[in-house]
């Protein structure tokens, strides 16, 4: 038997990446999936693809910039199963051009991406947490992070403090909800080689960032499907609040870290 076998699992941004990788390894691992997603078509060619797998999983429609969309996919999942048991909060956004430093970056863009990113977590959780109280036997959520929110940028402002918004909310959860054995955890990619990621970055950045990570490699999607598996399951039934770094372990070190690793790996 699956460890996941009877569940209903939701994410969200599900059909590429970090999203994509989650809602298969939940579906691999017994789950039934819910995908949601703004591209239904495209959703729904997946669900196809690994339905010789086994695997069961549904598009539902979701668009991060509709917010009424955020209450018709919770209701369509509630009204086709009755309870959602793992919620996975992937969605999340930036906006290079204009999130920058303090002085330089556009205010809008700034609150913009708190409302899109911090704002969904809040908006999608506080739909799902009355099912889960309802059900009377607990629920996962997991917030998709990043490093960003713990470790402080020269540019990128907006998107760093929303995601570390995202982690004190995981907490507040966390604290709030305890009592319905409702558990609530957040995984904090590093730097992860999705298809959007691997074409963006030039060699030359790619060879400084990872002069930072011990483990010398950026993360897969798979990687931080793991860590969402791991706190979804009953794998993790004694944790709550936590969050989780899945990032090779940049930062760890001293400042003086990058500079040591190159000089070895040039000798």
């Amino acid at each position: 038997m699956k460890s996941l076998n009877n569940k209903i699992a939701l994410v969200t941004s599900a059909t590429r990446g970090i999203g994509l990788a989650c809602a298969l390894k939940l579906a691999q691992n017994g789950a039934k999936v819910y995908m949601g997603a703004r591209r239904l078509d495209a959703a729904q060619e997946i669900c196809d693809n690994h339905a010789d797998e086994g695997l069961i999983m549904a598009p539902v429609f979701f668009d991060a910039f509709n917010k009424d969309s955020y209450k018709t996919m919770v209701d369509e999942v509630i009204e086709k199963e009755g309870k959602i048991d793992i919620l996975v909060n992937n969605y999340g956004t930036g906006n290079p051009e204009k999130d920058l430093d303090l002085i330089n970056t556009d205010e809008d863009a700034f609150f913009r991406l708190l409302d899109l990113n911090l704002g969904s977590v809040f908006r999608i959780t506080k739909l799902v947490v009355p099912h889960m109280i309802k059900n009377n036997r607990g629920g996962s959520i997991v917030n998709i992070s990043s490093i960003s929110g713990t470790v402080p940028d020269i540019s990128r402002i907006g998107y760093g403090v929303s995601k570390a918004s995202v982690n004190n909310i995981t907490q507040q959860i966390a604290m709030q909800y305890a009592k319905y054995n409702i558990r609530c955890n957040a995984v904090l990619p590093g730097m992860t080689a999705t298809d959007s990621v691997k074409e963006s970055l030039n060699d030359e950045f790619k060879k400084s960032f990872l002069s930072h990570i011990p483990l010398n490699r950026m993360g897969t999607p798979e990687d931080i499907a793991n860590a969402v598996y791991f706190f979804a399951s009953d794998k993790s039934a004694y944790i709550t609040g936590s969050v989780l770094e899945v990032s090779g372990g940049y930062h760890l070190g001293t400042p003086q870290y990058s500079d040591f690793v190159g000089k070895s790996r040039q000798s």
